[in-house]
């Protein structure tokens, strides 16, 4: 069985030093946490992505679109697509699924 909690996935960026943290892996799917500090520097991703927010509130912009965010709230970004959290508190955190093929799914 694989289980993970927020407190874990934070206690290894921590260890790495990191603002993202791969967690599990299996065939298409990747499992990171990620945790931006101040800032969201991350570019476009080659896959498909769902954020999980673990903690924290803020703003999510995907491809012009604007949204807030809150624990529990699910975003999709395709593959490509420019995105980026901002004006973020301080315990912002996300669980990030990657999966399926490089340049995304067909829609």
């Amino acid at each position: 069985m694989s289980h993970w909690t927020p407190t874990q996935a934070l206690e290894q960026l921590r260890a790495e030093g990191s603002e993202f943290s791969t967690l599990f892996q299996h065939g298409s799917l990747e499992i990171e946490f990620y945790r931006p500090n101040q800032v969201d520097r991350q570019q476009p991703h080659t896959r498909d992505e769902i954020y999980v927010v673990a903690a924290g509130h803020g703003r999510f912009m995907v491809q012009g679109r604007e949204c807030s965010f809150q624990p529990g709230d699910v975003l999709f970004v395709p593959a490509g697509a420019e995105h980026r959290f901002y004006d973020f508190s301080e315990e912002f955190g996300t669980w990030v699924f990657f999966y399926g093929p490089q340049g995304g799914e067909a829609a």
